[in-house]
């Protein structure tokens, strides 16, 4: 009898734990950012709508944007060299990696270099659509990729 309690407790603190890491993997460290009206790009402020995106204090990576934009507001900013977009969990619906990737890499989508080094490591790369649709993260630059 003390076998199948021992044997329980053991599932039963499995299960437990299992559920706080889930939480803590996908939703505990990423903060919700909602409404900005503008970004910085290359030092100048580009307006923008319909801002919904993710953060978080503990990884530079966890930042994803999706906004409407004015295209002609990229008009002179540098291309990105190697746009590759960072998979965000699964509950942010409006970030769509498989997609953006294909759509950087065919041209549909035009990858600018927003803020090279914005952090220690990393470039905040923003993709733009010719109908405004844009989408922000950021990636690892060459820094750390040797």
């Amino acid at each position: 009898m003390s076998g199948k309690i021992v044997a329980g407790g053991l599932v039963l603190f499995t299960l437990i734990f299992g559920g706080f890491l889930w939480y803590a993997q996908f939703y505990a460290f990423y903060d919700e950012v909602n409404g900005l009206t503008s970004i910085e790009v290359e030092g100048r402020t580009v307006p923008v709508s319909d801002y919904v995106g993710l953060d978080g204090e503990s990884s530079g990576l966890k930042l994803r944007g999706c906004f409407t934009v004015d295209p002609s507001a990229f008009e002179g900013v540098a291309l990105a060299d190697a746009p590759m977009p960072v998979t965000p969990p699964d509950w942010f619906d409006c970030f769509q990696t498989e997609q953006l990737t294909v759509d950087v890499t065919s041209g549909a989508a035009i990858a600018y270099m927003a803020q090279a080094e914005d952090m220690d490591g990393l470039d905040r790369i923003i993709a733009v659509y010719p109908d405004g649709r844009a989408f922000m993260w950021r990636q690892l630059n060459d820094k750390y990729q040797e």
